[in-house]
């Protein structure tokens, strides 16, 4: 027996006494709540994602879907990054102006095999303005979970506006729960009972946001969080 079926049959077991006229699970809890907070243009809404990424210590970046791969390649060689884990699924067409030599995901990768790739390149789900989240949910052009959480820089596409929302509820309305799903909100990092901040605890020391607009100009534009190079 699978782990996975030990727990679904404690859980049926937890159930076993529920009435089946019982309310449903969807009706047992009010949904009328904000779906919201204000009212915002799609330009205020990526405006507002933007700041509160960088504000949670994301690099973010902004450009056209033409001047993407140019972007990457020089965030990879700002970086000196080595290597570059792509999942199976990506855009070819992303890194293609770099020259880094490419690592795939594979199933049976361990995490040291992780530790050693320099940079993670990945799409994302959903990104969520007024809370500064990057959400992903497994899907091909981002791999598998523990590639976002082992090497130390992880550069993440989000297409603007398709991917942008302003609110947790909407986010949820288009994720599919049974997926595997990863919400990030900047680099990883921890505090102590002192509030001494420590990065790249669990997860990628350095977050950079590409937002990637097919309305913008040609134009390649950064905001980096105060205080980072």
């Amino acid at each position: 027996m699978s782990s996975r079926e030990r727990i679904l049959g404690r859980v049926r077991r937890a159930l076993a006494d529920v009435p089946r006229d019982d309310t449903p699970y969807e009706e047992a809890v009010a949904r009328d709540y904000l779906r919201e907070h204000g009212q915002r243009s799609v330009e205020e809404t990526v405006e507002l994602l933007a700041e509160n990424l960088a504000d949670y210590r994301a690099i973010v970046h902004r450009c056209t879907p033409d001047a993407l791969p140019s972007l990457i390649a020089g965030l990879l060689a700002d970086r000196g990054a080595r290597s570059l884990l792509v999942p199976a699924g990506l855009d070819e067409r992303w890194p293609a102006a770099t020259e880094v030599p490419r690592v795939q995901d594979r199933a049976d990768s361990t995490a040291h095999e992780l530790d050693r790739v320099d940079s993670v390149l990945t799409a994302c789900a959903v990104a969520i303005a007024e809370t500064g989240t990057i959400v992903l949910d497994g899907g091909p052009d981002q791999g598998r979970r523990r590639i976002t959480l082992v090497p130390d820089h992880h550069i993440c596409v989000v297409r603007v506006p398709d991917q942008v929302v302003s609110s947790v509820p909407q986010a949820l309305e288009r994720l599919d729960p049974a997926r595997p799903l990863t919400w990030i909100s900047g680099p990883s990092a921890t505090s102590d009972i002192e509030l001494d901040r420590v990065e790249g605890v669990h997860g990628p020391r350095t977050l950079e946001v590409v937002l990637v607009d097919s309305r913008a100009s040609a134009e390649v534009s950064s905001s980096r969080p105060e205080g980072s190079r």
